[in-house]
């Protein structure tokens, strides 16, 4: 029988700065252990709802995504541009806390740079990092643009520097998808696109190596072949930090949860969680949640 569908958009306090982040949920809670989705930079919690998050849902788990504060309907969009990752880790950190039991962590982007950080503050059930921020910053991925694709760089100088809808989306579509997109629907997306934080991003450009899992929490690290902005070899240095093999999904861009095939991302990291996140039982859990996040009239 199909699980029951509990769609809720609502806001949860972020700890200390007392922010209230919108929270997209779907699915109802079971003995699988909750996930929770961190988007990357420029997006917010709806790439996530797009798909996956009524795909993890019908298959029995609780799945959640967070909008980072000033992103989304998160509150502090007047100062995005003070907020650091540290914050983002924060925020991660204040919703992760809520549920039953600790949450699977999936990070996109700058968001699995996010998740890795939050490694120093809990052990999550399990990691899955998708085209994450390489340990060698985004210095690395500006060069080879530059080299390689000079116009896709200044498309994203655009985005920062004067808003989304400065940006030629028919070209700046290439950053997140491995072939055309029909224009209705790149329109929607682009409609969720935004700055991001100025603070955030210099944290991004240096080379810092993230602190390194516990070996008894499971990580799945995807990469995409099509990848404009983090390569094969970029996606491998970040498995190789944390000691485990990267796999590099074909004919996939790095919008891999938006992009055409998405559904073989999320079965491939629907199969990893059967095979590497244990379900304890719903007796050995002690109930920390404070329920679903409340809408905001």
């Amino acid at each position: 029988m199909s699980p029951i569908l509990y769609p809720a958009v609502g806001f949860w306090p972020a700890s200390r700065a007392g922010l209230e982040l919108e929270t997209i949920c779907r699915g109802s809670r079971s003995d699988a252990p909750p996930l929770l989705f961190v988007h990357g930079a420029y997006a917010g919690a709806w790439c996530w709802d797009a798909h996956f998050l009524a795909w993890f849902a019908r298959r029995g788990r609780q799945a959640c995504a967070v909008s980072l504060r000033g992103h989304g309907e998160s509150a502090d969009r007047a100062h995005l541009h003070g907020a650091s990752l540290e914050d983002y880790v924060e925020d991660v950190l204040s919703v992760a806390g809520r549920f039953h039991r600790p949450p699977v962590l999936v990070g996109h982007s700058m968001g699995g740079l996010v998740v890795q950080r939050c490694l120093r503050h809990m052990d999550p059930a399990g990691v899955v990092l998708m085209a994450s921020v390489p340990p060698m910053g985004l210095s690395a991925s500006a060069w080879q643009l530059l080299c390689q694709d000079p116009g896709l760089l200044w498309q994203l100088w655009l985005l920062q520097g004067l808003g989304p809808t400065q940006v030629n989306l028919h070209v700046a579509q290439r950053l997140l998808f491995s072939r055309p997109v029909a224009d209705r629907q790149l329109l929607a997306y682009a409609g969720g696109l935004q700055q991001e934080s100025q603070l955030a991003l210099l944290d991004m450009s240096l080379p810092a190596p993230p602190p390194r899992r516990r070996h008894d929490v499971p990580m799945l690290v995807l990469g995409a072949a099509d990848d404009a902005l983090f390569p094969a070899w970029m996606v491998r240095a970040t498995a190789a930090t944390h000691g485990v093999k990267a796999e590099i999904l074909p004919d996939m861009g790095h919008g891999m949860m938006l992009d055409a095939g998405w559904q073989r991302v999320a079965a491939r990291i629907e199969r990893w969680l059967r095979e590497q996140v244990p379900c304890p039982a719903t007796s050995d859990a002690a109930p920390t949640a404070q329920g679903w996040p409340s809408s905001r009239g």
